[in-house]
C-alpha cells in the first residue's frame, strides 16, 4: 500500500514587521508561504510568540522557532525556507495626536537654527563681499547691496532644498528617494543589525545558562 507523502511548507519570512503592544506574533503576520490547502488556515494562524510587558520595544523570531512549533503542530510536515533567516518584530504604541503647541515650537525652533546655519556659512565665505564683486564686474559700479543677486541666490537657495529632498511638504516630485530617505534607510537598517545581533547573543546567553 503506497505512503501518503509528507506535506511541504514553502516559506518566506519579512524582514521587519510593525505589530502593536501585547498583540500576540502570528506566522500568517511575520511570513508568506505556500502549502496544501487544509494546511493554510491552521498554519495562519499559528501562535509563535506571546508577547509580555519585558519584550520591550522588539522581538526577534528565528527561523528555528518557526519550525519547532510547526513541527509541533504538523510533525511530518517538510519546511522549506527561503530569504532571511529572521524576522523583527517591533511593538509600537497607538500614534497620538501631536500637540499644536509642541509642533509650532519644535518647526520654529528648526526654522531659526536652519536660517542661523545658512546666514553662519555665509559669513565665513564673504558671501556679501562675493555678491558685491561680481556686481562690480559685471556692471562697473560698486554697490553696497546688489539686490538683483542676492535675491535669485536667496530664492534658489529655497528651490535648490526642495529639489534636493525631493519633497514639497507631502508631495514627491518622482519616485526618486531622497537623500535625507536613504540615510534614515541606512539608519534603520544598522539598528535592526544591532538589534538582531543583541537579540542572538541573549538567546545564545539563555540556552548555556541551562542546566
Amino acid at each position: 500500500m503506497p505512503t501518503e507523502s509528507a506535506p511541504i511548507l514553502y516559506i518566506r519570512l519579512r524582514k521587519r514587521l510593525r505589530l502593536p503592544k501585547g498583540a500576540d506574533i502570528r506566522l500568517g503576520q511575520i511570513a508568506e508561504f505556500l502549502t496544501e490547502p487544509e494546511y493554510e488556515g491552521p498554519l495562519e494562524g499559528l501562535l509563535l510568540y506571546r508577547t509580555v510587558s519585558g519584550d520591550g520595544d522588539m522581538v526577534l523570531v528565528d527561523m528555528m522557532q518557526i519550525a519547532a512549533k510547526v513541527k509541533e503542530k504538523f510533525p511530518h510536515m517538510q519546511i522549506e525556507h527561503f530569504g532571511e533567516p529572521h524576522t523583527l518584530v517591533e511593538l509600537v504604541s497607538p500614534a497620538k495626536r501631536p500637540h499644536f503647541v509642541l509642533f509650532a515650537a519644535v518647526w520654529i525652533l528648526l526654522f531659526i537654527g536652519s536660517g542661523l546655519a545658512i546666514m553662519n556659512f555665509h559669513a565665513d565665505v564673504s558671501m556679501m563681499e562675493v555678491h558685491r564683486r561680481i556686481y562690480e564686474l559685471v556692471t562697473g559700479k560698486r554697490a553696497d547691496h546688489p539686490w538683483i543677486l542676492q535675491i535669485p541666490y536667496s530664492i534658489g537657495i529655497g528651490a535648490g532644498m526642495v529639489i534636493f529632498f525631493n519633497h514639497l511638504f507631502k508631495k514627491k516630485f518622482n519616485e526618486e528617494p531622497s537623500p535625507l530617505e536613504v540615510e534614515m534607510f541606512m539608519y534603520e537598517e544598522n539598528v535592526s543589525r544591532y538589534v538582531i545581533t543583541d537579540e542572538y547573543s541573549k538567546l545564545h546567553g539563555k540556552k548555556m545558562k541551562r542546566p
